[in-house]
């Protein structure tokens, strides 16, 4: 017979180097088919303490018993059908009394559920005494199965300890066969969670903070940023939803996003990683990134998390600050990193940007004063402003949260309700503002709203070059939803604004705009609220964002691109499927 070695299961494979990274060795294994791919892995692996029990009811009180007296995580390992039923008693003495049992229920494919397969029941739901956190775990067939089936067993195995401790759950499916002629297993990617007191990592090579959508920070967590930066030689790399204000923030999207063109400067050791969800898509390479975060919840946004700091943002920077050498503060690298951000910023200044959302957004920051705060809508309106910086306080908020086109007007309005002395600024794009135009019909709107509308005649994200809607010819028909709404009408918003009690101003050049903006951003009350609708056309939007994207090139930069353009979509499909299928 010829030698056990791993399942040929990549799953089972990266389950086998997750606990082994986590160092647990317990294993108390049922006997069935489904899991022989992960018992017969682990069987000669001398690393593992494997014990046997025929009962699933009798081996979960057993896992009970074995974490309590040793103090250790237990692992838990049945087959399909009813047999990870028998573990809910078991399962709800661990809740109650905390024990770290991470129960693995073996399954077949998941798609044989209620189509009258033998051994094929629902593990989806858990009862809420029973488990802590579930995860489902499918074969692996994509760098993309790979990278879940990661993240997901790190965030069970985590759970284990987290609060106080208690089970968690995976189910794993079992599907290619029961091959164990895998002598190595693959490396894997360990993450771990960081408390308060725990011994915190090291900081070393070059360092960014990349800031998501956050709430407005107090003075004490941008100062602590702030010293943070100059401590570490650090960066800070935002958005306008990122709400840092402090001395060493880039947008970074200028320097980031370039097509033939990659800064040296864009190569860091670390990330450190706040707030959450980001428009900015920002493009930037690290080896490792640090989450920080109050609910310790593993987000991997990037794919390279190492560790997940469990704590308030400001916990963390005061003690990475009070272990610092105290020594002159360093500077050079966000020095070199605004130099940067300065020459490309001169750039946009000395090329002639098209009428458009992004000269909008050029010409619009300049004129805002400080302090003020202005909404956002998603997507091309945000990714615009993203692209410049002038040195403005400017408190900006967009509904990256669940990230639809709906909602954010009346999240203006919401928002200048609470404040009624204090001016909001909102930019919106046509389909957006249509979607959300009956909140302007609410009585409650006072005179500190000032919104400006983008009126291009649909949805001109679905025309630009970088998403897949541009090599379809009659993309307008359907997917960007083009030319409804009175197909630029020049009177449909006028009369619907003035009818409501707004200020009505329009411009459809540059020299209109020119003429009305400084009015629009006037730090200074008005009788009525104001509706300044911007009239821009599609090709004008995918002329400004290719000119945007290309301020600067390089030799290597050049020919990717060229390549990239090249081979085009169809291929680059291909490519991305054989690259996939190594991974099966």
């Amino acid at each position: 017979m010829e030698k056990i070695y791993y399942s040929n299961e990549k799953n089972v494979q990266i389950l086998i180097g997750l606990l082994k990274a986590h160092n647990i060795r317990k294993v108390v294994a049922n006997p069935g088919t489904c899991n022989i791919c992960f018992v017969g892995s682990i069987q000669n692996d001398d690393f593992f303490e494997i014990y046997s029990c025929v009962d699933e009811r009798s081996a979960c009180y057993m896992a009970c018993g074995l974490a309590e007296e040793s103090g250790e995580p237990v692992v838990l390992s049945c087959t399909g059908a009813t047999s990870s039923r028998n573990y809910i008693p078991g399962l709800t003495e661990a809740f109650y009394r905390k024990l770290p049992i991470l129960v693995v229920t073996s399954t077949i494919h998941q798609g044989n559920i209620g189509n009258n397969i033998p051994q094929s029941i629902d593990r989806s739901i858990q009862l809420k005494d029973m488990i802590k956190l579930s995860v489902q775990i499918p074969s692996i067939k994509s760098v993309d199965d790979q990278w879940q089936c990661e993240v997901s067993m790190n965030r069970a195995i985590l759970e284990l300890n987290r609060d106080g401790g208690g089970p968690a759950h995976i189910n794993l499916v079992n599907e290619h066969g029961n091959s164990f002629d895998v002598v190595n297993l693959p490396p894997v990617r360990k993450i771990e969670r960081i408390i308060s007191s725990s011994a915190f990592p090291n900081l070393t090579g070059k360092i960014g903070i990349f800031i998501g959508s956050h709430k407005k920070m107090s003075n004490e967590l941008t100062n602590e940023i702030d010293l943070f930066c100059e401590y570490n030689n650090a960066v800070v790399l935002c958005d306008y939803t990122s709400n840092y204000i402090g001395k060493y923030g880039i947008k970074g999207n200028l320097i980031c996003n370039q097509e033939s063109y990659s800064s040296p400067l864009n190569d860091f050791d670390l990330i450190i990683h706040l707030g959450n969800t980001s428009g900015a898509y920002m493009k930037f390479h690290t080896k490792e990134v640090w989450r920080v975060c109050p609910d310790g919840e593993i987000r991997d946004t990037f794919r390279k998390l190492k560790y997940v700091f469990d704590m308030e943002e400001l916990v963390f920077f005061e003690k990475y600050n009070s272990i610092a050498k105290r020594e002159k503060k360093n500077i050079e690298f966000y020095q070199k990193w605004n130099e940067e951000f300065k020459q490309l910023q001169e750039k946009t200044e000395n090329i002639e940007l098209p009428f458009s959302n992004i000269w909008i957004a050029n010409n619009t920051i300049k004129k805002l004063p400080d302090n003020c705060t202005v909404h956002l809508a998603i997507l091309s309106t945000l990714r615009s402003w993203n692209f410049f910086d002038y040195n403005k306080k400017i408190f900006g908020f967009t509904n990256t949260g669940g990230f639809g086109i709906d909602g954010m007007i009346s999240t203006l309005i919401g928002a200048s309700l609470a404040n009624p002395e204090k001016i909001f600024y909102g930019v919106v794009g046509d389909l957006a503002f249509f979607y959300d135009m009956n909140v302007l019909g609410n009585r409650n709107i006072k005179s500190n709203v000032r919104l400006m509308l983008i009126n291009n005649c649909g949805g001109a994200e679905f025309h630009l070059h970088i998403n897949p809607g541009y090599q379809i010819s009659d993309v307008g028909k359907y997917i960007s939803a083009d030319n409804h709404n009175g197909k630029k009408s020049i009177n449909l918003v006028k009369h619907y604004a003035e009818d409501l009690g707004f200020e009505y101003i329009s411009a459809t050049n540059k020299k209109e705009f020119i003429n009305n903006i400084e009015y629009f951003v006037a730090n200074k009350k008005y009788k009525k609220p104001i509706i300044f609708e911007v009239f821009t056309d599609m090709n004008s939007e995918v002329e400004a964002l290719q000119k945007i994207t290309n301020l600067k090139s390089s030799v290597s930069g050049k020919a990717k691109k060229a390549i990239k353009d090249k081979i085009g979509s169809k291929t680059k499909t291909a490519i991305k499927k054989i690259i996939n299928q190594k991974y099966v």
